[in-house]
């Protein structure tokens, strides 16, 4: 595992740079992600442009203006916020994402970078300005509103991650709910998911953007992003794993072995501190035994059982030899789920991408989407520890019901889409 990008130089190249410890590999990830996903929307909203499909939206700009007060109180805000934490993070030693949502930071940091940014901003206003400003119609195409999608993505896609995770451990929630609501240990995808479609859909309209197109045009983006972003989790390692695989134990090196189901019952109460932390009972840990069949023999162990060694949460019992911040793994091998999504999402990105000159209909595409994400979602809930509800005898997850729900609206939104357009091909 690499927690940071210090240990993937150090362990890939050999080279050790100290100042890669304040880039995390989860938030790495994170930002490739929404930037693949950017230029992946901006590649497909430029294609059915066009193809006439979406069309420019004119707009009155004022060009010659000096900044205004509103202007420089903006820049001020930002410079300092980013300021403080850019600054402040040098001297953080605990985990980034936990930093970023806390109040720590550097004040000196964030009142230089607030000026510099205020001086900047009136420096290049003052620079164009004109003796007499005027007003400009512009045409502002969907594709040059990129920017701004993904600004609201990342605000409301965080928000909604953080509202459906507190709503998913509500008892946590009511016991903490200001450490809960600030702490970056859970976020729920889905949530984020929700919310940000709302937003930008919101947004769409109001620019008189269609939306179905625009939908469509951000399937195969959704997909890339989800798929880059597991990359996240599974290289930091960030405790969004699967359950454990009984067939397999860690050495005290990290490195997993085959078991029998005898010897699983033995490591349970040997490590029985840490189980009972994690699950609260020895009996209600989650597992499934599954050895590596002989006719994939090529794959390694770890595609079907990893311990995630050094993983960034410090999650499992100290590694032997080990010195330092990051020197844990899980006693028992688990599934690793976010290599599976990586290669699932992966190779549905393909498939959508492939298929969206064929299909149509507006709308369609991002049904078909829908349906995808929310299947391999629903499978992969089978092998991931999340809370259960108590459902009229059903233990399903939140994701399982998200998930659900998606296949179901992906369904829908292609008969509401087949039965309510006139087929155009794009």
């Amino acid at each position: 595992m690499y927690p940071n990008l210090y240990y993937a130089f150090k362990d890939l190249l050999g080279v050790e740079i100290p100042f890669l410890k304040v880039l995390q590999t989860f938030g790495f990830f994170v930002a490739v992600a929404f930037l693949a996903a950017a230029y992946v929307l901006t590649s497909e909203l430029r294609r059915r442009e066009r193809l006439g499909l979406l069309s420019p939206v004119e707009e009155t700009m004022v060009t010659g203006k000096p900044a205004g007060v509103s202007d420089l109180l903006i820049s001020v805000v930002i410079g300092f916020i980013l300021g403080f934490k850019i600054f402040g993070v040098f001297s953080n030693q605990g985990d980034w994402r936990d930093y970023i949502l806390s109040a720590r930071g550097n004040v000196v940091g964030g009142i230089l970078l607030a000026a510099a940014m205020a001086g900047w901003k009136y420096y290049a206003k003052k620079k164009l300005a004109l003796d007499q400003p005027k007003q400009e119609k512009v045409k502002v195409w969907p594709h040059q509103r990129v920017p701004d999608f993904t600004i609201m993505a990342a605000v409301a896609g965080l928000i909604g991650a953080k509202v459906f995770h507190n709503l998913e451990n509500w008892g946590d929630f009511v016991r903490d709910p200001w450490g809960s609501i600030f702490s970056a240990s859970g976020l729920t995808f889905y949530g984020g998911l929700i919310v940000a479609a709302y937003v930008i859909i919101r947004y769409a309209r109001k620019k008189n953007i269609n939306w179905k197109h625009l939908v469509d045009s951000a399937a195969p983006a959704l997909m890339l992003a989800y798929a880059v972003g597991r990359m996240g989790c599974q290289f930091a390692g960030d405790g969004d794993w699967g359950i454990n695989n009984s067939a397999y134990a860690t050495a005290p090196t990290g490195k997993v072995y085959k078991i029998a189901p005898a010897q699983y019952k033995e490591i349970i109460q040997r490590d029985s501190v840490y189980f009972t932390r994690q699950f609260g009972n020895l009996d209600h840990v989650p597992h499934r035994y599954y050895e590596k069949p002989v006719s994939l023999g090529f794959l390694p162990d770890w595609f079907f059982a990893y311990s995630y060694p050094h993983n960034v949460v410090n999650d499992g019992i100290q590694l032997q030899g080990c010195n330092g911040e990051y020197c844990s793994a899980l006693p028992i091998a688990v599934y690793p789920t976010p290599l599976y999504e990586i290669i699932v999402c992966g190779l549905f990105f393909i498939i959508l991408m492939a298929i969206r000159r064929k299909v149509t209909t507006p709308g369609v595409m991002f049904g078909i989407y829908l349906i995808l994400n929310g299947l391999e979602r629903f499978f992969v809930e089978k092998i991931r520890v999340n809370t259960k509800y108590d459902i009229f005898g059903f233990h399903p997850t939140q994701a399982e019901i998200i998930a659900s729900l998606l296949v179901i609206g992906g369904t829908v939104l292609i008969w509401y889409a087949r039965k309510t357009n006139n087929v155009k091909t794009v």
